[in-house]
């Protein structure tokens, strides 16, 4: 995927080049704009599925992991066609390759990916998904290889883990993390975290690495929220 992200830290586009034939998978609303002859359509996010089959595995995901039900694929009808995309939030933009490496990723992280790399979606553990914000009861996991992009509200800083001593994260900032590790999502402190005011947090095990968001969209709703007059 050939893409260079626009010189604005705070809130960057990525411009995607593509050439003649070649798709993209994009998170619907995220095209900002386009140059050349490139094909933009919505598909039910189905995976690969046919009929009714795709259908509801498009609406299960879409209800239990909060992932669009719908995405859209561009598809260049031009040599070097441009399609620059945005995240619906501020905050940076970066790469993941994956082949060698297969990712895990939190809602909304996803942006964009070349046409052969793919995802299917994970089964969580039964209490991490009644506890979690992370995917819910699902998260998604990378197949095939190529490059995805993946958005962040804020910075993004990337923890490596030797497998010595695991690492406890905020759910609420965790954007992606390789499969090799392992989980558990739970209460960080008190009843639901009332006490810290943490909530929910993961707590990774093993070899590998967690990319995290700098800032938290949750508590940048409420502290927003405050400022809304109530009718």
């Amino acid at each position: 995927m050939n893409y260079e992200l626009s010189e604005s830290t705070f809130a960057p586009i990525a411009k995607v080049t593509l050439q003649r034939g070649e798709q993209l998978r994009i998170e619907p609303g995220a095209m900002v704009y386009e140059i050349g002859e490139i094909e933009l359509e919505g598909q039910m996010n189905t995976n690969g599925k046919k009929g009714l089959g795709g259908a509801l595995s498009a609406l299960g995901r879409s209800v239990t992991s909060g992932e669009s039900f719908f995405i859209s694929t561009a598809t260049a009808h031009s040599a070097n066609a441009m399609i620059p995309i945005a995240p619906a939030v501020p905050g940076k933009i970066f790469a993941l390759d994956v082949g060698t490496e297969h990712w895990r990723l939190n809602t909304g992280a996803f942006l964009a990916s070349e046409e052969n790399v793919n995802y299917q979606m994970k089964r969580q553990k039964l209490s991490g998904a009644l506890l979690g914000g992370t995917g819910g009861f699902f998260v998604m996991e990378t197949t095939g290889s190529g490059q995805i992009l993946v958005s962040a509200f804020g910075d993004v800083e990337k923890i490596e883990l030797d497998g010595s001593a695991p690492v406890i994260i905020d759910n609420q900032h965790v954007i992606a993390w390789t499969s090799s590790l392992d989980y558990n999502i739970k209460v960080a402190s008190g009843t639901f975290g009332f006490k810290t005011g943490e909530g929910v947090v993961n707590e990774f095990h093993g070899r590998g690495s967690v990319y995290i968001q700098t800032r938290n969209l949750e508590s940048f709703a409420s502290h927003i929220n405050t400022f809304i007059p109530n009718s």
